[in-house]
């Protein structure tokens, strides 16, 4: 269903389509639809997805790839607007969140650093003493 590149913007894609170029199921394309994420337009009953919906697609898999939440995600794509007049908003949120999500995993991070350090202790005190106890 895909166009010629020289026609890109005009380009239309099946649910099918979409969901193998992303990899992602058809399901998981209409639960984003069913959570008004997309909006793709319908021929004759099949569902229809332009350009912008491939982009907005795309846009959603990163978002959830790393972990934002969907009423995040549906935020981000609302403030765009219709022709792009919540661009800089947009990229203020994404600032925001984004700092918010780097504070968290740093915070996790260092959790983790943290039980590891503790694991090699243990790890190391075990070995020790079971060597000491097969030296005997």
């Amino acid at each position: 269903m895909t166009q010629p590149a020289s026609e890109s913007q005009d380009a239309l894609y099946g649910i099918a389509e979409l969901a193998g170029h992303f990899g992602v199921s058809q399901r998981a394309i209409r639960f984003y639809e069913d959570k008004g994420l997309l909006s793709p337009a319908r021929v004759g009953g099949q569902r229809v997805y332009t350009e912008t919906d491939r982009q907005r697609l795309s846009l959603i898999l990163r978002a959830k790839s790393i972990g934002s939440k969907l009423s995040d995600i549906r935020t981000f794509l609302d403030l765009y607007g219709q022709e792009g007049e919540g661009r800089a908003r947009q990229l203020q949120f994404v600032i925001e969140k984004t700092a918010e999500k780097m504070a968290e995993l740093t915070a996790k991070k260092a959790e983790i650093d943290t039980t590891l350090d503790e694991l090699k202790v243990i790890h190391d005190g075990a070995r020790d003493r079971l060597g000491r106890l097969s030296g005997r």
